[in-house]
């Protein structure tokens, strides 16, 4: 009930004093718009660039084996369990194929899969005799098949069936065109000639390119090549660091300003309005509830510059067709924005709080 009061009065006394009330508002959105419009829209642009140096294609790990470097599948077996790992997958070497109606098709190469992770490809799980092939959109075209369904002459002699179209995925789009027959991983381990490894994250890349190549057990380590985009996760770490430091800095200068303004106002309002105060205290106000009153009536005004400003910067960043910052950072802006303005306010409402109803009341 006394809540209720207190916020009542606030109401009242922030409508009894336009001027400071607007002024107050008017401060505490333009913070808030100035941020979103510098800071937000910087958050936003470094959003979109770490979400395109954090695409799958950028935590690929690519091992390359020769013929005879003795590399197998029991490797996928070494790899399982091991965190991190988004997807792992070996495949053969490639040889040539070719539409099994066409005498003079085009070749395309076509390599066996190792995979627990087929899914991910498109490929469906399945068990039963005999090979099937799934190929990619563009493979399918370059065989003439391109409604998915056919057979394929293989250069080893091999008559294998087309099952359908498989998915591209980022990381394996350097083997376009694709043409890959899944295979069983069976005890008896058989030679790959390329493993691909993704990172669940930019970071890893270097621990899991490393540990990729202790488990490999080759022959002949020096026939074996290992390829990964680790410098992007260099690159996301700076860009993170140095548009991050530069969102905080801007954003902390821009705090202070406001909560300098908000205080220069609120002593503005106490100085006008001690005679208020003086006889609230007179009638009986203690000085906690002239405190809290004001505070109140600082957190409310605040709470409305804040939504304003964020309404204002996100029609403003729709308009321009720049990125707009998320909701988590608005919602914790606007949070920041309210805490800085009501701690901005504490002096001011200490002062007006200990004006001596004798004093203010007297009539000269």
């Amino acid at each position: 009930m006394r809540i209720r009061s207190v916020v009542h009065e606030a109401l009242a006394s922030a409508r009894s004093a336009p001027v400071p009330s607007a002024l107050t508002v008017l401060v505490v959105s333009a913070m808030v718009l100035t941020v979103l419009l510098t800071t937000g829209r910087t958050v936003g642009a470094e959003q979109r660039v770490l979400s395109s140096i954090d695409s799958v294609g950028s935590r690929a790990i690519v091992v390359r084996a020769d013929p005879d470097a003795g590399v197998t599948t029991a490797v996928l077996e070494r790899l399982q369990g091991v965190d991190g790992i988004q997807w792992a997958g070996a495949f053969s070497g490639a040889v040539d194929a070719k539409n099994q109606q066409i005498s003079e098709g085009t070749r395309v190469p076509t390599r066996s899969v190792y995979s627990l992770q087929l899914d991910q490809l498109g490929i469906p799980e399945r068990k039963g005799a005999g090979e099937l092939a799934f190929a990619s959109v563009a493979a399918l075209e370059q065989l003439g098949l391109v409604d998915g369904a056919g057979a394929i002459s293989v250069s080893d002699g091999r008559s294998v069936g087309v099952g359908g179209q498989l998915v591209t995925p980022e990381y394996l789009e350097e083997f376009e065109p694709l043409v890959l027959i899944p295979q069983a991983i069976t005890e008896n381990s058989e030679p790959i000639a390329v493993l691909v490894l993704v990172a669940a994250t930019p970071e890893l890349v270097p621990t899991i390119a490393d540990f990729a190549l202790s488990i490999l057990a080759p022959h002949d380590a020096s026939k074996v090549t290992l390829q990964t985009s680790d410098s992007l996760a260099q690159v996301k770490a700076l860009v993170q660091d140095q548009l991050s430091s530069f969102s905080r800095s801007l954003m902390l200068v821009l705090l202070g300003v406001t909560a300098l303004l908000v205080t220069v106002i609120l002593f503005g309002l106490v100085m006008m309005r001690r005679k208020d105060f003086g006889r609230r205290r007179a009638l009986g106000a203690s000085r906690r509830l002239i405190v809290e009153l004001l505070l109140v009536q600082t957190a409310i005004l605040a709470g409305i510059g804040s939504l304003t400003g964020v309404i204002a910067a996100t029609v403003t960043l729709i308009v321009t067709g720049d990125p707009v910052s998320d909701v988590g950072f608005a919602a914790a802006l606007c949070l920041l924005a309210s805490v800085t303005t009501v701690f901005a306010a504490l002096a001011p409402a200490v002062i007006a709080s200990r004006r001596e109803p004798i004093r203010e009341l007297r009539v000269p």
